[in-house]
């Protein structure tokens, strides 16, 4: 989009400001609102100035000046401000005009870069199914003499006893009990249709939504893939108007992996091919699953290099109380078609050559997506380039419930790491595929695991409540 022609929409839609975005390392959205008036086609040649020490995990406060400049192609009118706005993502530059490396935006479009110069093929797709939940009510302290969390929901299992709901107890999501069930059962299918026509007036493509497995209001919502940038650009529109429409309703949405025990977690199950010239290159049919020989590559170098892809697609604490065998969660480093408890599903239900994809199940909503879109994509390069073999390293396929192997079989499948202490020193150990093309640097790499060691950190040092109920009494 031009730059004539977003300065036009401001006219059209008489826009008062313009927002501009940029994402940090966590995967967080931070802004600066400058009046439409004083925009112009100098401010998208120049950038908008921001003190980049002000962001953890960027820079020392000796170099703090840094610059955003717009991306005009993300534009789009937020539909939640009193005062006309619109939207703009940015990537971030230092004053002197070089791109930043601890961008991740900047990251995510070197990745694309890199895939061209390979010659493997000209655009990565990418379709995250990012879960989330709609609770009614949230509480939470963490402090020197007191540690708790709740959290409520008018679907819950554990109100079927409430009096302040009257005579209305029934139909209530059971534990595991609330894949796509209808109303009343499932009473969020308007908060969720609203939240889809919102992300369409915004540009997105919405395939569908429906309640996911868990109780007290899971939900998902799919939408249409795209490349891997504009995908990771559309994913921080998709989470911003979900939190925010859940607000508007008085409610609260998390992406959160895993904010209920005993119940199912949230995950971002990532959808991806290759495609050349706009041929689709992941398709063969009769093949297993219809899979080239190029994609079974691209699942062996996902399932090579998963512990320390998951250090950057799934880096929270958190992440690991779903990261649990049970809960369908893909904790098995292997591949299968159609089989949902692999880390790796080949989608085979209704697949156009277009269509054929892989799906890697292991992700979850508190990865940064520009950073955990660009790492999968040089994993699936790095598979290619090396024909890395996922069969004649035993990842599968494995067409069985994995849940239900005995344990002799069970052993012998890798599985993910099991904490994110674990996950950076496999991330650590097993980087030089993510130094290709300079799309991550080892500064980047370095920086980032001790940003995440920190988190880890401030969560083990703390007393859990669950430890009182076991050792209180000792």
């Amino acid at each position: 989009m031009a730059v004539e022609k977003v300065l036009g929409i401001v006219k059209e839609k008489s826009i008062e400001w313009i927002d501009f975005r940029f994402v940090d390392l966590s995967g967080k959205a931070h802004h600066v609102t400058v009046p439409a008036v004083e925009v112009d086609e100098d401010t998208f040649k120049n950038g908008v100035a921001f003190d980049g020490s002000s962001i953890p995990g960027f820079r020392g406060i000796e170099e703090s000046d840094m610059v955003m400049l717009p991306d005009t192609e993300t534009a789009y009118v937020d539909p939640f401000t009193a005062h006309p706005t619109l939207i703009i993502m940015c990537n971030i530059h230092t004053p002197d005009g070089e791109r930043y490396e601890r961008d991740p935006r900047g990251i995510a479009q070197k990745a694309e870069e890199y895939l061209q110069t390979t010659g493997i093929g000209t655009v990565a797709n990418f379709a995250p199914e990012s879960e989330f939940f709609i609770f009614d009510d949230v509480r939470y302290e963490s402090g020197i003499n007191k540690s708790y969390y709740e959290v409520d929901s008018e679907e819950a299992f554990w109100n079927t006893g409430r009096k302040e709901e009257g005579g209305n107890l029934g139909f209530k999501v059971k534990k595991k009990g609330g894949y796509v069930p209808v109303a009343p059962t499932d009473t969020q299918q308007d908060i969720r249709s609203e939240m889809c026509r919102l992300l369409m007036e915004s540009g997105l493509r919405i395939e569908r939504h429906h309640h996911e497995v868990a109780t007290a209001g899971q939900a998902e919502i799919n939408f249409r893939f795209d490349t891997l940038t504009k995908t990771a650009d559309n994913l921080m529109k998709y989470k911003y108007i979900v939190q925010n429409t859940a607000k508007q309703w008085g409610k609260i949405a998390t992406f959160m992996p895993k904010p209920l025990f005993g119940d199912n977690g949230s995950g971002m199950h990532v959808h991806q091919s290759i495609f050349a010239e706009g041929k689709p290159l992941f398709y063969e049919e009769g093949a297993y699953a219809n899979l080239s020989e190029m994609a079974m590559h691209y699942i062996g170098g996902i399932l090579f290099h998963a512990p320390a892809l998951i250090a950057l697609t799934n880096p929270s604490t958190n992440s690991f109380k779903r990261l649990v065998p049970g809960y369908e969660a893909p904790v098995n480093l292997v591949f299968s078609k159609g089989n949902r408890s692999a880390a790796v599903r080949i989608p085979v239900a209704a697949v156009t050559p277009n269509g054929c994809r892989i799906e890697f199940r292991t992700p979850d909503s508190t990865a940064n997506p520009y950073l955990a879109f660009a790492a999968m994509l040089l994993a699936g390069l790095d598979g290619i380039q090396n024909k890395i073999d996922p069969v004649a390293l035993k990842y599968g396929p494995l067409d069985k419930n994995i849940y239900e192997l005995p344990e002799e079989e069970l052993k012998a499948i890798r599985s993910v790491p099991g904490s994110l202490d674990d996950a950076l020193d496999a991330l650590l150990a097993d980087c030089d595929f993510l130094l290709k093309g300079d799309v991550f640097t080892k500064d980047f790499i370095d920086n980032y695991v001790g940003f995440k060691r920190a988190e880890a950190k401030d969560v083990a040092i703390r007393v859990h409540p669950h430890e009182y109920s076991l050792y209180f009494d000792c």
